[in-house]
């Protein structure tokens, strides 16, 4: 039923702001802005990132939109979800509903307008020099795995690609490994959104992209590493201000038609078979956690307090 990722929604404190600090910082331009809301693209898709006036809300995640596949009406989807059961919303050009944890999904109509041209032969977008090639993936920490991934393969369509023992799994609805990931969260973590992905080629321009962030005096929160699970190289950057990581990734691995969900172990070499696990700040948004990340606490031999500490100055 689902063709692909479509975009994320965040809800931001200030959306000028925002709308400037993502652009100047990750390549995105703004395609249009109205109603409270602003719509980034990494280059000649409708968008790619939508930030939402948090009108007094948490700033964070607040949505994500699937595209559905071509043939696949909303009166198709909204049927099949009414048939498990899941309650939705309609509005004119979208089906709102809810995963088994609550957050947000939206689901929009196949995409139209393109030509069938690979991206690199159609006419000039608006995106600057070295954009992202697109938003890629989503991954988020979940408390109820097994009925994530009956949810998204039963009812949306997601095929299963791999698990990581018993803690994570990786789902796609194409040809790439994934487009959606669960893991576990540590004890006392809530679900949440963990990251997005955004394709940015390859490692040069990885390497061009982290040097930016630098210089805007972001750092990241774990990496590069080559995972084991999906092959993909991956720089994951901390954002403090929707609290969320963005993973700059490229050569992700492909899926055959035939392919079987393998069970990775969960070890070290499954995660990064160019050495450690991510620090344990990693999975966290407190404060204490970013702190401890900003100035490299843990790789110091100073132990990630716990989140009820307070952070330090």
């Amino acid at each position: 039923m689902i063709a692909g990722l479509a975009h994320v929604g965040l809800r931001v404190v200030d959306l000028g702001e925002a709308s400037a600090r993502w652009c100047a910082q990750f390549g995105l331009h703004e395609v249009g802005r109205a109603d409270g809301r602003a719509t980034l693209a990494c280059d000649d898709e409708p968008c790619a990132i939508e930030l939402l006036d948090a009108a007094g809300q948490e700033p964070g995640h607040d949505h994500t939109t699937w595209r559905l596949r071509t043939g696949v009406s909303l009166e198709d989807a909204a049927a099949r979800l009414a048939g498990a059961g899941v309650e939705t919303r309609r509005e004119k050009d979208a089906i709102w509903c809810e995963d088994p944890e609550g957050q947000r999904l939206k689901l929009i109509p196949a995409r139209t307008g393109l030509t069938g041209w690979t991206s690199f032969a159609r006419a000039p977008s608006g995106a600057p020099l070295g954009h992202p090639r697109r938003l890629g993936h989503v991954n988020f920490l979940t408390g109820r795995l097994e009925e994530q991934i009956a949810f998204h393969t039963e009812v949306l369509g997601f095929a299963l690609t791999d698990h990581l023992g018993e803690d994570a799994a990786w789902l796609r609805v194409g040809g790439l490994h994934h487009e959606l990931a669960f893991v576990r969260p540590r004890a006392g973590q809530e679900p949440r959104l963990h990251h997005l992905a955004l394709d940015v080629v390859d490692v040069g321009q990885m390497r061009m992209t982290m040097d930016h962030l630098g210089r805007h005096g972001r750092w990241l929160s774990w990496g590069p590493t080559r995972h084991g699970v999906g092959g993909n190289i991956a720089s994951y950057v901390r954002i403090t201000e929707e609290p969320l990581h963005v993973e700059l990734y490229c050569d992700m691995e492909l899926i055959e038609a035939d392919h079987r969900p393998r069970v990775w172990p969960d070890d070290r070499f499954s995660s990064n078979t160019w050495g450690p696990l991510p620090p344990r700040s990693y999975f966290r948004f407190d404060a204490a956690a970013i702190a401890s990340e900003r100035d490299s606490l843990e790789t110091r031999g100073v132990p990630l307090p716990d989140p009820s500490e307070p952070a330090r100055p």
